[in-house]
């Protein structure tokens, strides 16, 4: 929803900006509003790629954004995946969404209101991890968003088409003070 889906994204060659994602990040920079990045990240678990890949990936997701003059306040990521081949990830944890782990880490860290808060994403798994914290949702339709476009979601989840709709929506909305994607 930031970037292109990309099956099990593992090289920063791999990373794509969606067109808008960029400019969407940046308005919410402008107007103070804090960007947490939430990403499950199952292909450690599954072996498919090493951890020392998701740094490298986030660094460059880093520099597609500042070359954008955006940036994400903060990343976090879950390695774990209950059906996982790597011994040391393959668990059940509170991290991978839909748990919430990684939404309380950020509200510990940054101190924020998840209550006043927005969590846009393409999965259902979003919406649910959303609902856990009191976060209100946005499912947009890139990335994996597409398949769950004719599911009916929770009340109060709104569908937007990308993230840049997503962001100009929660701009035309009563409260805005935090935003995760």
């Amino acid at each position: 929803m930031i970037i292109e889906e990309v099956n099990y994204l593992s090289h920063p060659d791999q990373v794509k900006l969606i067109p808008g994602s960029a400019k969407a990040i940046q308005t919410l920079n402008t107007l103070g509003i804090p960007v947490i990045v939430v990403s499950n990240q199952a292909g450690v678990a599954k072996g498919y790629f090493p951890i020392t890949q998701i740094p490298l990936v986030h660094v460059r997701l880093i520099e597609l954004l500042a070359q954008e003059n955006a940036h994400a306040d903060a990343i976090y990521y879950c390695p774990h995946h209950s059906e996982g081949t790597i011994p040391e990830y393959s668990f059940k944890c509170q991290c991978r969404k839909p748990e919430p782990g990684m939404l309380l880490e950020a509200k510990e860290k940054l101190n924020l209101n998840l209550t006043q808060s927005w969590l846009i994403g393409d999965n259902i798994t979003d919406v649910e991890a959303a609902a856990k914290v009191g976060c209100k949702s946005i499912l947009v339709q890139t990335g994996h968003g597409k398949q769950f476009a004719a599911c009916t979601l929770p009340i109060g989840t709104v569908r937007k088409a990308d993230l840049l709709e997503a962001v100009n929506f929660i701009l035309l909305s009563p409260s805005s003070l935090g935003c995760c994607a």
